[in-house]
């Protein structure tokens, strides 16, 4: 299913969602709606609870305020999930205006402001694993979260590739496999991202990069809910699972290389110096914690990826088929140095 995206007037939509009425501000209700009905469940500043895994336990119309925090620009946020598919309940639709449920932009303003995106993503009801698992494209969106924000976990910029000066690149790197190319996380890079680990595309969408710290409790009094689905349809859920009794935070199974970094067939540039965690390149799956290379495991007989604070950090890779609704439109790749 493809995606049509628009601009709307964030005052208009205000206006209109208020028209509509709306349930408590910071509630959540993880049984959903009926999207004929008129209730409109306010999930602003919600941190979801709710483990079950299918999206057609969700379908209703959610609503929600958050602010600029750079600009103090108000916006209204608006979801829809409902049952779809040639079987029904077979997929589920979940349309959005892009706009998160929380407040946004605290260490300063994106290079691009925060717009309204109109895009709607097909989920599987039921989704199935392959025996092999699918990499993270370019091509794709990696997954959509409850409160209809996008995950867009890499970065369009890799070392010596694009318009910017060596070692400073943010953009222009748009094929897969590229070396060297940057994890917009680190430490060692500036992708201007606020503290929930998001900032915009060049339209003015926001999206997560990493861990979408406002969607989940961080106490870990109890397991972490389902935060949103990944583009094959598999759950995701926040850090913290239930290991015999005992709630703690899933670790990803990657791990830094240690050393000097070594050069690497199709590279534009060889960045040198030691591993650090500025390339994703600098990290290999070495088994060592609780996740599979896709950063999933099954908790419960549910098979499902989990928020880590390491690389990489919601998703590694595809355990199932991405639905072709998260597909995205993208430049041709640039000519490198």
């Amino acid at each position: 299913m493809g995606r049509a995206r628009c601009m709307c007037s964030s005052i208009a939509l205000l206006a209109a969602l208020v028209g509509c009425g709306d349930a408590g501000a910071g509630e959540a209700d993880d049984e959903g709606s009926s999207t004929t009905g008129s209730s409109i469940q306010d999930i602003t500043d919600a941190q979801f609870s709710d483990r079950t895994p299918g999206c057609d336990a969700y379908v209703g119309d959610y609503t929600a305020v958050a602010k600029d925090l750079s600009t103090g620009t108000s916006f209204a946020a608006q979801v829809r999930i409902e049952l779809g598919g040639e079987a029904a309940g077979d997929t589920c639709t979940l349309s959005s205006n892009g706009i998160p449920n929380h407040d946004f932009g605290d260490l300063g303003p994106f290079v691009t402001p925060v717009g309204q995106v109109q895009e709607s993503f097909t989920l599987a009801a039921k989704p199935s694993l392959n025996d092999a698992s699918a990499p993270l494209s370019l091509m794709l969106d990696d997954g959509v979260l409850r409160n209809g924000v996008k995950i867009d976990l890499l970065a369009a910029a890799c070392y010596g590739v694009g318009p910017d000066p060596l070692g400073q690149e943010k953009i222009g790197c748009f094929q897969d496999g590229t070396p060297w190319r940057y994890d917009p996380i680190s430490p060692s890079t500036a992708f201007g991202e606020d503290s929930h680990h998001a900032h915009t595309q060049p339209d003015g969408a926001y999206h997560y990069h990493g861990d979408p710290n406002a969607m989940y409790d961080p106490s870990g009094a109890a397991p972490s809910g389902l935060i949103g689905w990944a583009a094959d349809g598999v759950p995701i859920y926040g850090p913290y699972f239930d290991d015999g009794g005992i709630v703690r935070k899933a670790v990803s199974g990657y791990s830094l290389r240690q050393g000097a970094r070594v050069s690497q067939p199709g590279e534009a540039a060889f960045p040198g110096g030691d591993y650090d965690g500025t390339f994703i390149d600098d990290y290999e799956f070495t088994g060592a914690g609780d996740l599979d290379a896709c950063n999933g495991m099954s908790v419960a007989g549910v098979y499902g990826y989990y928020v880590t604070e390491g690389y990489p950090y919601v998703i590694g890779c595809f355990r199932g088929t991405p639905d072709a609704s998260f597909a995205k439109g993208m430049p041709p790749p640039p000519t490198s140095r």
